[in-house]
């Protein structure tokens, strides 16, 4: 896919509030998306995601459960440039490796391990990453999301479809 758009939801749809990356990429592809954009629910696959982010997209947006401290329901928009420096720290194994669990790839761990494949592969990172995170009221285990989060779920997939229908996205 070269020079196109990715939306990925990421989260543990067993982990209430959690799940709202894919619940809201669930919602988002029940609407047209303009050519070039694919819109795909990674749920726990980040690694799956960090390789597919190497496929040549220009843009990425990753949207996921962001605990920020605001009110639940509350949503970011996050520029995460991985192009603009050194990847995020991702949590280290022994010898500082990067701790790769399938159930904890966060946005950051997710980052990390594509700059590391960057480095590895030669591959060049998409031009720009951001995330659209939702403030979480619960992430203990449990299938469904909290009141409020499910209600953030259609202006997420609103702005989501402001993003990609913008020239901005495309050409800045």
């Amino acid at each position: 896919m070269s020079g196109g758009t990715l939306v990925a939801g990421i989260g543990n749809v067993f982990l209430g509030d959690d799940g709202f990356g894919v619940e809201a990429v669930r919602e988002l592809s029940r609407h047209p998306l303009p050519e070039g954009t694919e819109a795909v629910d990674f749920g726990v696959r980040g690694v799956h995601l960090a390789y597919q982010m190497l496929d040549g997209y220009d843009t990425v947006v990753l949207v996921d459960a962001t605990a920020r401290g605001g009110a639940p329901g509350t949503l970011y928009l996050i520029d995460a440039d991985p192009a603009g420096g050194p990847p995020p720290a991702a949590p280290g194994g022994p010898g500082g490796a990067p701790v790769l669990d399938g159930h904890h790839m966060t946005p950051d761990t997710v980052l990390a391990l594509l700059g590391t494949l960057c480095a590895g592969t030669g591959g060049t990172p998409p031009r720009r990453v951001l995330v659209l995170g939702c403030e979480p009221a619960r992430v203990e285990e449990g299938i469904g999301l909290s009141g409020p989060v499910a209600a953030a779920v259609p202006e997420a997939v609103r702005m989501v479809l402001d993003l990609i229908g913008t020239a901005e996205l495309r050409n800045s």
